[in-house]
């Protein structure tokens, strides 16, 4: 430092030794974010004698005042950081008179000085009312370093923070896949009278989609197909409250139409509204050939006989979740003729768009259907994932999850 004897300099490298030391000792000790800007204002008021200071960092692209501390200065925080200092200051500290058009906010406030790491400014810190032993180059790039060390810290802090967090969530899904895959039967029928297939993509690690096939006794069987609203770990939770409500119905000989309605009960009390399911319920006798299914807000089913047309499988209500009592509940019935083919499905099948924003749609699916209807089951999921793959504008990225069950009455 030009201009002073060499006692002056030596009081002032004391004090910024005390100013790191304080610093560095916060840090030590772990403290909150907060805290620790809250040190730094106080090290530069009482070890450099520092007045008036603000501090702005950028969080997300997003330029924040986190310190805003002097005699007659105005509340920072709600003040943005103006284009000009942006533009202009990026590598040394700069002094506030060399901008114009500065609000009047800045006129007390003297040098402007840039934090800077691997080449971007993650903060400014801004000081006025100096002390005049301390307004030296040398100074301001003492300050530098002070603030970097601070800013350094803070960003460690949040990797380290995030690591943790990151570690914890990937802990989650490693259950939720667990669980999800626990969900989906490991067999399905296939024998003199029925056979079924079952596929599914989805679109995250722990998707929404869920499907299952359960065996009611000698002749009879249940299938389902359900999308619960939302993703990741909050709606694999939810699919397997769902599930083992819906074992302990079917243990109890429920009805499809109770079976409906406490689900939809367990669903609402559970979500309290906030999510619900759409799911298509089906009950297959093979002595009597008799379907009877409930369609809860689903995608309607396709029932494709051997001969004449498609019949959707639309009787049912609202999906599940949203009421605490299904409304005008309806229990579709249907003789199924030898060799019919049902397809049910998610809505990722079909919601899949192409470069002019055209949807593959339930048209997509049933022109797929009429070239691979006679086709192994196995083959036609594989010819659909294959159609909606080289439709869609994004390839093997789906929009959502793709959930395909399939049954061919023999």
């Amino acid at each position: 430092m030009p201009n002073t004897t060499p006692e002056k300099r030596l009081f002032l490298k004391e004090r910024e030794l005390g100013a790191l030391l304080e610093i560095t000792q916060a840090i030590n000790h772990d403290p909150t974010e907060a805290s620790l800007y809250k040190i730094f204002q106080f090290t530069l008021l009482g070890q450099l004698n520092i007045r008036r200071l603000v501090l702005y960092v950028k969080e997300e692209n997003q330029w924040l005042c986190v310190v805003s501390f002097g005699a007659g200065l105005t509340d920072f925080r709600k003040v943005p950081l103006p284009d000009v200092i942006l533009d202009n200051c990026k590598g040394l500290p700069c002094p506030l008179t060399s901008y114009t058009g500065l609000s009047k906010e800045w006129q007390h406030l003297e040098t402007s000085i840039p934090v800077v790491r691997n080449g971007e400014v993650l903060a400014y810190v801004f000081i006025g009312n100096v002390h005049e032993d301390y307004v030296s180059e040398e100074a301001t790039k003492f300050l530098q370093t002070l603030s970097n060390i601070l800013i350094g810290a803070i960003q460690n802090r949040r990797l380290a923070q995030q690591r943790v967090a990151d570690a914890a969530m990937r802990k989650e899904i490693e259950i939720a896949q667990e669980v999800q895959t626990m969900l989906f039967p490991r067999k399905l029928p296939n024998d003199a009278h029925v056979a079924v297939q079952a596929s599914y993509v989805p679109h995250t690690a722990v998707g929404g989609d869920y499907y299952d096939v359960v065996d009611l006794d000698a002749d009879r069987f249940l299938f389902c197909v359900a999308d619960v609203s939302g993703k990741g770990v909050a709606a694999s939770l939810l699919m397997s409250n769902f599930q083992a409500g819906l074992r302990t119905l079917l243990r109890q000989q429920a009805d499809l139409a109770t079976v409906a309605q406490e689900l939809n009960n367990l669903i609402f009390r559970n979500a309290g509204g906030d999510k619900f399911i759409t799911v298509f319920f089906g009950l297959y006798d093979r002595r009597t050939r008799l379907l009877e299914y409930v369609n809860a807000g689903h995608n309607d089913p396709l029932l494709i006989p051997d001969a004449g047309p498609v019949q959707l499988l639309k009787e049912g209500s609202i999906m599940l979740g949203v009421m605490d009592e299904l409304p005008m509940l309806k229990v579709g019935r249907v003789t199924v003729p030898p060799r019919t083919m049902l397809l049910s499905y998610t809505d990722g099948l079909t919601e899949v768009f192409d470069a002019d924003h055209e949807e593959f749609g339930e048209e997509g699916v049933l022109r797929v259907l009429q070239h691979n209807r006679y086709a192994p089951l196995a083959v036609v999921h594989r010819e659909l994932l294959r159609e909606i793959e080289a439709f869609n504008t994004n390839g093997t990225r789906f929009a959502d999850d793709v959930t395909i069950l399939s049954c061919r009455f023999k």
